[in-house]
């Protein structure tokens, strides 16, 4: 084994489950109850990477590398999400001057 799968190894399995769970709850909370576009990828992000964790430490946990290959094409993922609604933001900064999710229905033809 390797020096970072016997580090992941000394905390238990039960640890990463639980603050991946917290960190998707205030990613979800976020997303939901926020307004600012901002803010919202970045709570999406914060649920990405809780994924990512559990993903990572239960293939440390069982020796077994695809949870790893799934936690790259996560980072893709998440690399055109935030490209994508960087994107958005600005036409939304264009042409409604505001940042807030509720100015949406003015970017409609």
């Amino acid at each position: 084994m390797n020096e970072i799968t016997t580090a992941i190894r000394t905390v238990p399995l039960e640890h990463y489950v639980f603050l991946s769970f917290v960190l998707f709850s205030i990613g979800l909370a976020g997303a939901l109850f926020r307004r600012n576009t901002i803010i919202i990828l970045m709570c999406l992000e914060l649920m990405f990477n809780s994924v990512n964790l559990l993903l990572a430490a239960f293939s440390a946990f069982h020796s077994d590398p695809s949870g790893q290959v799934f936690v790259f094409f996560i980072m893709l993922v998440a690399a055109a999400e935030v490209t994508v609604g960087l994107a958005i933001l600005v036409m939304m900064k264009r042409n409604v001057d505001s940042v807030d999710v509720n100015q949406l229905n003015r970017l409609r033809w």
